[in-house]
């Protein structure tokens, strides 16, 4: 696990290894234990090392026989052994025992199809001097991050967006083009950025830039679609021993480890069952690692507990208090580089530091939820499209209109009847697939609402209509039934967003994380899998609860999903409430003439007043002020928001 970094020039400009150094200078959490340059001519490629595969010859970058290939590679690659094989028995000579090399000498045999043979998470960059040429590269689920900056001069390429704002010339500029995308599902899906000029590259996609600048995208993974089989073998038994000898073998290739490890273990169904497998593969005495609050109500110690009494662990646990939690926020904001989505990634921080203390890799539940229908919302958008069809059947339009209306500002609801109609086909358009899906379960500011609260126009940027622009894209592109097409649309939206938290608040405690769930044979058979074996009333991952039958209590694997709670909406009230509404409506927050203010002052007025739940739209928009002031503009990200705010 690593932080990479680097530069190529197009002209006969040599690269500054000065230039390089700073740039893994800021990425040195991501690498604690080691570091490596390449500089020659007009490339520059950097790395900082978390030594977890051959700790003694393992020092990057690496070059391939005759030095015409170096690397710096960030990730794993789980099925390095065999391609190793493989590739001695073609004649390629080894000098280390890690896995990066694998990657060059798969790039001397394939060319830029050797992303087509590996397995595991990876982000990485080739220099072909021959070619004069550089090749980059990221993991088919966009597990290990890779960003890039394209000039007419230079590219630049960095794990994190604060690398790449050490080049000199690379200027820091908001990309208010992001704005309505955002304040919808708090992260962005397409390959743009919240900084102008700066790119991600997306998952299971390859970038080749030649020397001259020419650049060529490619995307060389997508994920597989297959109608549902008629077969006799696509039974439910069938696809129950499947996915349980897929997952099995999953979680066995992702224990490769030169060094201790363990497991985030939550009490829920996805980490228990990758605890559970652990133990077996491995024994009783895993690590594992819990996280939870002082209010008993949003913390799920005692069922993380249970699951480690059972498997016999050596369990760990860490709380966090209200305190903690804003004190760390403008940190963690720094770290990830983007206004945050979900408060769910300041526990995972303290989770990642607490694990830090005991181990350096980690195996997570991410994925299930998004490859087996886990989420309720897949089923209840299921039941909200059958019902909807009954209902604009039986009621015209104007008065299905009039019922959002009375649902959305009548004074007779209270904000928790309020938000509960909201979600189902009453209070929402049936006919727009927006409003019926990502309305309903991302969207903090609907199209709508963003209308009352953006003003019209931004550093000249038309702003309508851009909301659900790129995810549907990702929506339209998707075939086969309704949930898979609800699955593929998340994979390709949400999941990168919640692995790009996973990265970043792991990497900030110099830990590396990894997602069996993600094995991409795993995925793709598990996508494939029949809804009617999936999904059980409005509860799904049914073949995932048969499969780990034998391995846990019923009552966790059929305890409902809290989906690692955080008391955000019960801190949100008294002074912390006055201190976040201070810090927005401050006269440096107004000079940035974003949003209505006295749209703002109303949502706090509501929400103070109990007559509308608005803590994730307040969520959304403390965590953009708070970014511009930390990464845009340099503030201490040191400091709590109190501080911030200027409220004692």
């Amino acid at each position: 696990m690593c932080g990479i970094a680097g530069v190529l020039l197009f002209s006969d400009a040599h690269a500054e290894p000065a230039a390089v150094r700073a740039m893994c200078r800021v990425l040195q959490h991501r690498g604690p234990d080691d570091e490596g340059f390449f500089v020659v001519g007009p490339v520059g490629l950097g790395m900082r090392r978390l030594s977890i595969v051959d700790l003694a010859t393992g020092q990057q970058p690496i070059s391939n026989e005759d030095q015409s290939l170096s690397i710096v590679f960030n990730g794993e690659i789980y099925n390095h052994l065999q391609l190793r094989k493989d590739l001695e028995a073609r004649g390629h000579r080894y000098a280390t025992h890690s896995d990066t090399e694998t990657i060059v000498h798969l790039y001397e045999e394939y060319g830029a199809d050797c992303v087509q043979h590996l397995g595991g998470m990876f982000a990485f960059a080739i220099w072909d001097k021959r070619k004069k040429s550089l090749f980059l590269a990221r993991d088919r689920f966009g597990i290990k991050p890779l960003y890039y900056h394209l000039s007419d001069d230079k590219l630049v390429f960095a794990s994190e967006i604060k690398s790449i704002l050490e080049y000199p010339g690379v200027r820091r500029e908001f990309n208010a083009s992001a704005l309505p995308e955002y304040l919808a599902f708090g992260y962005l899906s397409g390959d743009y950025t919240f900084y102008n000029h700066i790119k991600k590259l997306m998952p299971g996609h390859t970038l080749e830039i030649k020397q001259t600048g020419e650049a060529t995208r490619s995307q060389y993974w997508d994920l597989t679609i297959k109608p549902h089989a008629k077969s006799p073998e696509q039974t439910e038994p069938y696809c129950i021993h499947t996915y349980r000898e897929l997952l099995e073998e999953s979680v066995r290739s992702h224990l490769m480890s030169d060094v201790p490890l363990g497991v985030f273990l939550s009490g829920g169904l996805d980490s228990s069952a990758v605890a559970a497998l652990a133990t077996r593969i491995c024994g009783e005495g895993i690590e594992t690692f819990s996280v939870g609050y002082h209010e008993s109500a949003y913390s799920e110690l005692p069922h993380a507990r249970a699951v480690a009494k059972h498997i016999n662990s050596k369990h760990h646990e860490v709380q966090i208090s209200r305190e903690q939690f804003f004190a760390a926020l403008p940190g963690l904001i720094w770290h990830e580089d983007e206004p945050i989505a979900w408060p769910s990634s300041v526990p995972l921080f303290f989770l990642s530091q607490l694990a830090h203390s005991h181990v350096k890799v980690v195996l997570t539940g991410e994925g299930s939820d998004e490859t087996l229908g886990g989420y309720s919302r897949y089923a209840f958008t299921l039941k909200n499209q059958a019902y909807d069809k009954i209902y604009r059947t039986l009621a015209p339009q104007l008065l299905r209109r009039r019922i959002r209306e009375k649902i959305a500002d009548s004074s007779m609801i209270s904000a928790s009847i309020r938000r509960k109609l909201s979600h189902t086909f009453l209070g929402l358009d049936g006919a727009s697939w927006s409003s019926l899906y990502f309305d309903n379960f991302f969207s903090a500011f609907g199209e709508q609402a963003q209308i009352n609260l953006l003003k019209s126009q931004i550093n000249g940027t038309e702003l309508d209509g851009a909301a659900y622009k790129h995810v549907l894209e990702f929506w339209s592109r998707s075939t086969g039934d309704i949930l898979q097409r609800l699955l593929y649309t998340d994979i390709k939206t949400y999941l990168v967003e919640l692995l790009m938290k996973q990265d970043n608040m792991s990497m900030a405690a110099s830990i590396e994380s990894r997602v069996p769930f993600l094995d991409h044979v795993l995925a793709e058979f598990a996508v494939n899998i029949p809804a009617k074996y999936q999904l059980r009333g409005l509860s799904g991952k049914h073949i995932l609860k048969q499969a780990v039958a034998d391995l846990l209590p019923r009552e966790i694997i059929y305890r409902p999903k809290e989906g690692f709670p955080t008391p955000w909406q019960s801190w949100l009230m008294g002074p912390q409430l006055d201190a976040i509404e201070t810090l927005l409506l401050e006269p440096r927050s107004g000079e940035r003439d974003l949003f209505v203010r006295e749209t703002v002052k109303r949502l706090f007025r509501e929400h103070r007043w109990q007559h509308r739940d608005n803590s994730d739209r307040i969520w959304r928009l403390l965590n953009l002020e708070v970014w511009q002031r930390v990464c845009l503009e340099g503030d201490a990200h040191a400091v709590g928001i109190q501080s911030m705010a200027s409220v004692s």
